[in-house]
């Protein structure tokens, strides 16, 4: 549905279309900040079912950092400005495709992860890129 609209986004959670198996139950999106970007993104989650009332829609629309959404299909966390990734755009350059998905580049997931989680996901990170050696 994004991708239809348009929609600049990057899967940016300890993502299970990473293999990852320490995954949590939401989806975390990195989302390019713009208004049009904001306001094209809010179409594609009206469509999927979103319930959104006014206050979030202006959320949305201007890039508020952080976004949780748990009135839809699914719950979602909508990341406008991650810790640990200066640039939309440098991690739109890093990002790899999975199975037809935008995802940050895994050293882009760590650096925007707490403390506690980092040591599971450097040692995915090791296998992931020997895994995925080009």
């Amino acid at each position: 549905m994004f991708a239809r609209h348009g929609v600049r986004y990057l899967f940016l959670g300890k993502s299970i279309l990473l293999g990852f198996p320490d995954t949590t139950q939401d989806a975390d999106l990195y989302v390019e900040k713009s208004p049009a970007n904001g306001a094209t993104l809010v179409v594609a989650l009206d469509e999927l079912g979103f319930v959104l009332d006014d206050v979030r829609r202006a959320e949305i629309r201007r890039g508020k950092d952080f976004v949780q959404l748990k009135d839809g299909p699914f719950d979602l966390d909508l990341v406008f400005a991650p810790d640990g990734i200066e640039r939309f755009g440098d991690a739109w350059d890093r990002r790899v495709q999975i199975e037809g998905f935008p995802v940050c580049h895994p050293s882009d997931i760590i650096a925007s992860k707490d403390r506690e989680s980092l040591p599971r996901l450097r040692a995915f990170v090791d296998y992931w890129l020997e895994k995925h050696r080009r």
